[in-house]
C-alpha cells in the first residue's frame, strides 16, 4: 500500500510525530476510469461479430479454455482468423490496466503491429473463460478497457468481447447467445480430456497462427 506523508504541526508547545495516511481513494479512483460499463461499451460502435457462434466454437476447440482463460483473436478484414493467444488472468484482479498489458503481451506474440497503417484493417475479439452468470460484471469492464487499449497500441480495431461460463457463450453488447460450448473443463465431461485431445496438445494451442 502507498503511503502518503502528513504534515506535522506544533500543538500546546510539543511537536506532533510526523504520520502517514493511505492513498485508497486515488487508488480506487484510478481502478474504477480503467473499466468500461455497459453502455461506454455499446457507445462506442464495437463491429458487430458475422457468425459468433463459429468465431466461439473456433477458439474453444483451438485453446480449450477453462475457469481464468482468456483468449485473444486477430480477424483479417474478410472475417478470417489471422492469429490467437490463450493465457491466465490473475484471479480478482478488476484493473483494466493489469488486463491490457496482458493482451498486449500476447498480441505481440502472436503478429506484428499494424500501428504504421492510418487506420486499423484487423479487428481483435476477446473470449474470457469465467465463472458465474453470464451478465456483466466489474471484471468485465476492466477486460472491455483493457482490450480497447491494448488494440490502440497495437494498431487494431477494438472488436467483441465474448464471456463463456456454465451457461454458455454471451457476446456482451449484442445480446446473442448460446448454451454451447460453455466453461466446463475438459477433464470434467465425459470421456475425460485424455479421451478428447492428444498429448502435448494444450501447450501447442496456446498461441497459434492461421494461415
Amino acid at each position: 500500500m502507498r503511503l502518503r506523508p502528513v504534515a506535522g504541526c506544533i500543538h500546546e508547545g510539543r511537536n506532533v510525530s510526523l504520520g502517514f495516511a493511505p492513498e485508497t481513494t486515488t487508488r480506487a479512483s484510478s481502478r474504477l476510469s480503467r473499466s468500461l460499463e455497459p453502455a461506454e461499451w455499446t457507445a462506442a460502435g464495437i463491429p458487430l461479430l458475422a457468425n459468433p457462434r463459429d468465431v466461439v466454437k473456433d477458439l474453444h476447440s483451438r485453446h480449450l479454455p477453462a475457469p481464468t482463460t482468456a483468449v485473444v483473436a486477430v480477424f483479417d478484414p474478410q472475417g478470417r482468423l489471422t492469429a490467437s493467444a490463450s493465457f491466465t488472468g490473475r484471479a480478482g484482479v478488476v484493473d483494466g490496466w493489469e488486463h491490457r498489458n496482458a493482451i498486449l503481451a500476447n498480441l505481440r506474440r502472436v503478429l506484428p503491429h499494424d500501428l504504421r497503417r492510418r487506420t486499423p484493417v484487423r479487428t481483435a475479439v476477446l473470449l474470457v473463460c469465467r465463472d458465474g452468470a453470464p451478465g456483466w460484471t466489474e471484471r468485465d469492464g476492466a477486460w472491455m478497457w483493457g482490450l480497447r487499449d491494448a488494440c490502440t497500441l497495437h494498431g487494431l480495431r477494438c472488436g467483441a468481447y465474448v464471456t463463456l461460463t456454465q451457461d454458455g457463450w454471451h457476446v456482451l453488447g449484442e445480446n446473442r447467445a448460446g448454451r454451447t460450448p460453455n466453461s466446463t473443463p475438459w477433464s470434467q465431461r465425459p470421456g475425460g480430456a485424455a479421451a478428447l485431445r492428444p498429448r502435448g496438445a494444450p501447450e501447442a494451442l496456446r498461441r497459434t497462427t492461421a494461415r
